[in-house]
């Protein structure tokens, strides 16, 4: 599928634009460029292998866009009149309605929702979120679009209905129903509630249908307004490669204008998603370019990367490598995994992952394991790569994968045993908690139990080695929310202490006593 980035619509323009232009130049002019401007207050960049993901800053906008943003930055204009101009640009580019430029997809998303419960009423809007007397105060998400992103939503204060079959969602429709949300992906169109028949419930009942397309491509005409959806949100620093705090909001333009009337520079709840006149130009700029970068060839340089990788690789005993193409909208971009035996190499892909991320320079790669549980490995996603940078990762690589580091010590028999009601303190980065508990039982050197927190009980799985143990938990997306929880700490008598690993949510301290 190679050029097949646009294979849902046409796009306007020609590809008039050099690919230096799409690709943003080289990593030694970037570099160059940014006069280290990271560095001087000890933060290390890094060499983005794993793609759009915020945490490690999305994209990088194209000079097109950096251009538009200087320029803006320059004169001063007044906003309502700038978004209305912008507003209709975009809509003519991509052939919706309307458009809003937002603070990137999750403004929109809050925009959208505000536009489907309070219309473009300011009497409304600045009441939000108390929604006593409010007619509109439900958003239905069916069980395949629950995810960590839907705060967007119930941030104005809608109550969430979630729904499973056509039938479900027939009878939770009613006058108190705002909208209907859905998470764009494979998941949705697979199912037996994908946008299309969503939107031919939706639609008789007049209910707006909003979908977040977050990290797809953008379709030209867009393929979720051309299946019943009333609104489309995207994320601006993603694909797009526009400001990596901007976003769009497609589609109805009374809705469109409603969105933009909650917005800031107006009050109420969307005061805080302010959109400068930079960003708003920027994001224009990013989806002008869009229609006019090569993206066939942008598409063939991303596997001629991989391919070299691949090569370089594949010289090194049991290292086996595959390139997976991608079968949706998002992150829509070929990816390389390479695995081997890890065993005979004597490193894993965790390790090869943590190891080069701490490394000069910094490279950031996604662990990979397949079925064979004698194989480990990495994947490669190379769309946000600059030229050069696939030769850096593929000395990276070889060099771990000839010479790896020293593997981590074999656990020890375990000397302690973690059974019991534990009562856990919990110091946060900020704050602290004393409301999570651990039901432990240990069989051997493993662990089962549950781990209850604030307000959820999950599941939760581990290990002890000597007198360290070791307590993991998730709370997955289709609660609507993600947390990750790893309890490392020793064990004495009825006391145990340690570290904290929550991801996103950095670390923490802990300390647990056993009773009853």
């Amino acid at each position: 599928m190679a050029g097949g980035v646009l294979s849902l619509g046409p796009l306007l323009g020609g590809a008039t634009e050099a690919l230096a232009q799409s690709t943003g130049g080289t990593a030694a002019a970037a570099g160059k460029a940014s006069k280290d401007v990271y560095g001087r207050i000890g933060v290390r960049p890094l060499i983005n292998a794993r793609g759009t993901y915020t945490i490690i800053s999305g994209s990088l906008m194209l000079p097109a866009v950096r251009d538009a943003m200087d320029a803006a930055a320059r004169q001063y204009v007044h906003l309502d009149e700038l978004a209305d101009a912008v507003g209709r640009r975009l809509a003519k580019i991509t052939k919706a309605e309307h458009s809003l430029v937002a603070s990137g997809c999750h403004a929109a998303l809050t925009h959208a929702t505000t536009a489907c419960v309070a219309g473009g009423n300011p009497d409304l809007h600045v009441r939000l979120p108390d929604l006593t007397g409010f007619e509109k105060t439900e958003v239905i998400i069916p069980a395949h679009s629950r995810n960590v992103y839907e705060n967007a939503v119930s941030a104005v204060g809608v109550k969430v209905v979630e729904v499973s079959t056509p039938d479900e969602l027939e009878q939770a429709i009613g006058p108190q129903t705002a909208l209907i949300y859905i998470m764009a992906g494979p998941r949705v169109d697979e199912s037996e509630l994908p946008t299309d028949v969503i939107a031919a419930i939706a639609g008789p009942k007049g209910v707006p249908v909003l979908v977040d397309a977050a990290a797809e491509i953008l379709t030209i005409p867009n393929v979720h307004l051309e299946r019943g959806a009333d609104l489309v949100a995207y994320s601006g620093g993603k694909a797009i490669r526009g400001p990596q705090s901007a976003g769009l909001l497609l589609g109805r333009e009374d809705l469109v204008r409603a969105a933009w009337v909650s917005s800031a520079p107006h009050h109420g709840i969307g005061r805080g998603y302010k959109v400068g006149k930079e960003e708003a130009m920027g994001m224009l700029a990013a989806v002008e370019m869009w229609v006019q970068r090569d993206h066939d060839a942008e598409f063939e340089r991303w596997e001629s990367w991989l391919r070299s990788i691949s090569r370089r690789v594949s010289a090194i005993g049991s290292v086996k490598t595959r390139v997976t193409q991608p079968d949706s909208l998002s992150n829509r971009t070929p990816s390389l995994t390479i695995t081997w035996n890890e065993k005979r190499l004597g490193v894993s892909g965790r390790t090869v992952t943590d190891t080069l991320y701490e490394a000069e320079p910094r490279i950031a790669l996604n662990a990979s394991a397949g079925e064979d549980p004698t194989r480990t490995g990495v994947s490669i996603t190379p769309y946000m790569l600059q030229p050069g940078e696939e030769k850096i990762i593929a000395d990276a690589l070889v060099r771990i994968l000839t010479d790896p580091p020293k593997p981590p010590a074999a656990p020890l028999p375990p000397s302690v045993d973690a059974t019991g009601t534990w009562t856990l303190e919990i110091e946060y980065l900020a704050g602290s908690s004393s409301a999570h508990r651990l039901e432990l039982t240990q069989d051997g050197a493993g662990i089962t139990g549950t781990h209850t927190g604030e307000y959820v009980s999950r599941k939760a799985t581990g290990s002890v080695s000597g007198k360290t143990v070791t307590v993991r938990s998730t709370l997955s997306e289709s609660s609507g929310d993600a947390l990750d929880f790893t309890f490392t700490g020793t064990l004495k008598g009825d006391s145990m202490s340690g570290d904290l690993n929550m991801g996103e949510y950095l670390k923490a301290t802990w300390k647990a006593e056993r009773g009853g």
